[in-house]
């Protein structure tokens, strides 16, 4: 298998883990007659970070991107290539390499997602709210704003691109797992308390609309609506964010050789 197809099943696997985990936890949380019903905030905020922590780890081969506010932020910021050059696994930047990452993230989301429908199919079956459904699959406003709530995904997803950026210009490599998956945890739990509370902070196209495509096919009783009208927000939000974090960072942060 060439590169490119190495990076591109690195990256299915790698956010197939993290949204896996990702709403696994929020299940957990708000779907009836869970061990975890009713834990709160903060535990989907560590749950997610940890989600993350588990998805860079998989996604070793690809850089770990798992996002494409993150994908396209490096291009912003003038990536090279894709991957891992420990591993042998760079790929060029180009339109193929980016789609390609791209197409591999919104897979892995959607298998991610239909996985934990399995995991908790019996208490999809007894939560009496389709409102609780939905969210365990994408996310939703606290107070429906859309202008507002696509400037908090722009902001958190510009903090989550910039520090990344920030992180990987003091280590070789590109992409996330260069890092170490520990620090983009900690940012990704810093990023869901902080920024959090008025979106949900999707903060990745992927991890929000792949969820949402599978509770529209997913044969889900009483699911409700899957909420199309604000479905653009957490994909536009964070692509702005991520250019604009890219694109910044080659002013603010830069490398000197």
């Amino acid at each position: 298998m060439d590169n490119l197809g190495i990076d591109f099943l690195s990256e299915v696997a790698g956010t197939a883990m993290l949204v896996l985990l990702g709403t696994s936890v929020v299940a957990n949380v708000a779907l009836i007659k869970t061990k975890g019903y009713n834990g709160g905030f903060l535990m989907v905020t560590i749950g997610w970070g940890l989600a993350v922590f588990s998805g860079v780890v998989v996604a070793y081969n690809s850089g770990a991107h798992l996002n494409p506010a993150v994908t396209l932020g490096l291009v912003a910021n003038g990536a090279k290539t894709f991957g891992s050059a420990a591993l042998h696994t760079l790929v060029p930047v180009n339109i193929g390499t980016i789609l390609t990452y791209i197409a591999g993230q919104f897979l892995g989301a959607i298998i991610g997602a239909v996985i934990t429908w399995l995991a908790y199919k019996q208490h999809f079956d007894e939560e009496p709210e389709p409102a609780n459904k939905l969210g365990v699959f994408s996310t939703g406003p606290a107070i429906r704003s859309y202008g507002w709530n696509l400037v908090t995904e722009i902001i958190g997803t510009f903090v989550l691109v910039f520090v990344v950026i920030a992180f990987g210009h003091q280590s070789p490599g590109v992409g996330l797992s260069a890092l170490g998956a520990l620090p983009v945890a900690l940012l990704v739990i810093a990023i869901g308390a902080s920024l959090g509370g008025p979106t949900g902070y999707a903060i990745n196209p992927a991890r929000d609309l792949g969820p949402r495509i599978a509770h529209f096919f997913l044969p889900i009783r009483g699911k409700g609506s899957s909420d199309w009208a604000y479905s653009w927000v957490p994909v536009v939000g964070p692509v702005i964010g991520g250019v604009l974090a890219g694109l910044l960072a080659m002013w603010i942060l830069p490398i000197i050789k």
